[in-house]
């Protein structure tokens, strides 16, 4: 008999370090999140080139910033125009190969390798410009992604990349694709809402 429920307490012991070793293995929901996803990231890859409206909001050690922003993006260039609530223009910027100008309110021109330094030195707080674009689409740009969640369209609601988490709150369709429209970016010191009003896709 005693050896009997030894036998039996080894044998649910080794089960249960079967069932801890053994990989999990995705449910139909998460496969079927992945596949709309990829199908999502399908859809929206031959997006090159878009211009968009957006209001801001800018939170940074204590200090804030609220106004629109008009960004006209291409694929070697860009160029953002920031305006304060009153629609004054704040400052543009201008990126291309050679780097990045940037034109305050008062006409002083100033010029850096990247948009984080510039604004950084120039506004007092970030533009993550680098991954901007394709966080603004609503996709991950090239750096290595740090944590993802999707909904179970395959559309992202949380991406963390380059130590910013992005929160995505809703997506709108735009000429066929779905972009979106509200999104909040939060870096240690800073946080950025952009509430999107208005897309403007080339059609192909």
């Amino acid at each position: 008999m005693h050896l009997t429920r030894l036998s039996l307490v080894f044998a649910c012991v080794a089960l249960m370090q079967g069932c801890v070793s053994m990989p999990a293995t995705p449910s139909v929901d998460q496969r079927q999140g992945q596949s709309l996803y990829q199908q999502h990231l399908q859809d929206n890859a031959d997006i090159e080139s878009f211009s968009l409206k957006a209001r801001i909001g800018v939170q940074t050690e204590g200090k804030g910033f609220s106004g629109s922003l008009h960004w006209q993006h291409h694929a070697n260039q860009d160029e953002i125009a920031l305006f304060s609530p009153l629609g004054g223009q704040v400052a543009s910027m201008q990126k291309n190969v050679d780097g990045i100008t940037l034109t305050d309110a008062n006409g002083h021109i100033q010029t850096a390798a990247d948009a984080e330094t510039l604004t950084q030195n120039l506004l007092g707080w970030q533009l993550p410009l680098q991954g901007l674009a394709d966080w603004s689409l609503g996709r991950p740009h090239s750096m290595p992604i740090q944590a993802i969640s999707l909904d179970d369209r395959g559309l992202i609601t949380s991406l963390q990349q380059d130590d910013w988490l992005i929160s995505y709150d809703h997506y709108s369709e735009q000429n066929g694709h779905l972009l979106p429209s509200k999104m909040v970016l939060r870096s240690k010191k800073l946080t950025l809402k952009i509430l999107i009003d208005d897309w403007d896709i080339p059609t192909h």
